[in-house]
């Protein structure tokens, strides 16, 4: 049994789990996580997947141990002594934020160089139906976007670039939110608990809480992620999967009360004010930075 001489209940996050900062009988600060006893064999996924993240040399927080027991699985991970890199980063002047955001795409691109097991089912028939289940929900949803049939049209014609995608490890929550920026400002990733094997670009979806906070991050993000060109199908499948998952945010929102709710309206908002009322692929935030940096490069 894991023995401590300090424990600190941590109250942050969504997930369902029991968080600690603790110390061993070493000395040594580790953060604790309970997860109820239901969740073990994905917390033993968990476990497995981010050892082979620290060894590939990733910036996490790698597992220490597990243990199982009658109330739950203990995961034991490694502390980090920073901030959360959504206070830290917009705080920062232009050309850090992007660094910080070029990292940051860096560390996904490695990411996703893990391979997906063998016999997946084919991305285009498995996520074509998470999208009907995600219609399905804002349909007897109560609440209504004011301009939500734009995110289903959208959707609509655009369902066929989800043909031939491959598939890879995915971190499944990958944000400006679950990061961290360590007390020597090196950037660390977090939470990944919802981990799954997916098209890569779909790690995307995610990318409007990064854009909200620090649109230089962002833009940052997609750059270090490609290093280079980034391709125009990126874009249109990005915006697929956008739609898609603002269409549902909305639903998920209701259980939790107004504040979610306001949370979420204000984001669709943004969304199709970047997408031009999804009629664009290529979101406003990143245009402007391309013509900034086009501007720069001229002057």
């Amino acid at each position: 049994m894991l023995q401590f001489t300090r424990r600190i209940p941590i109250d942050k996050g969504w997930s369902g789990d029991r968080k600690y900062r603790v110390t061993t009988t070493e000395g040594k600060d580790c953060l604790l996580r309970i997860f109820p006893p239901e969740k073990s064999g994905k917390v033993r996924e968990l476990f497995a997947v981010t050892q082979r993240l620290a060894e590939m040399g990733l910036p996490i927080c790698a597992p220490v141990s597990l243990e199982e027991h009658t109330d739950g699985t203990y995961l034991l991970q490694s502390w980090i002594d920073g901030r959360d890199a959504v206070d830290v980063i917009p705080q920062l002047a232009d050309e850090a934020q992007y660094s910080y955001g070029l990292e940051a795409g860096r560390i996904l691109a490695k990411l996703h160089t893990l391979p997906a097991p063998d016999g997946r089912e084919d991305w285009e028939t498995r996520f074509n139906r998470k999208i009907d289940r995600k219609i399905a929900a804002y349909s007897s949803c109560p609440l209504k976007y004011p301009r939500g049939d734009a995110f289903i049209g959208f959707i609509a014609e655009n369902r066929q670039l989800l043909r031939s995608r491959p598939q890879c490890f995915q971190h499944g929550d990958y944000h400006i939110g679950n990061m961290m920026v360590d007390n020597c400002g090196t950037l660390t990733v977090i939470d990944f608990e919802r981990f799954d094997f997916g098209d890569p670009w779909e790690e995307f979806n995610r990318i409007v809480w990064c854009a909200q906070a620090s649109p230089e991050f962002a833009c940052g993000m997609v750059d270090g992620y490609f290093g280079g060109e980034v391709p125009e199908e990126f874009w249109r499948l990005t915006a697929l999967y956008i739609a898609s998952n603002t269409l549902s945010s909305l639903p998920w929102a209701v259980p939790f009360g107004q504040r979610e709710i306001g949370v979420m309206l204000a984001q669709a908002e943004d969304v199709l004010g970047w997408y031009d009322g999804m009629r664009s692929y290529r979101p406003s935030w990143y245009k402007n930075h391309r013509k900034r940096g086009q501007h720069e490069q001229h002057a």
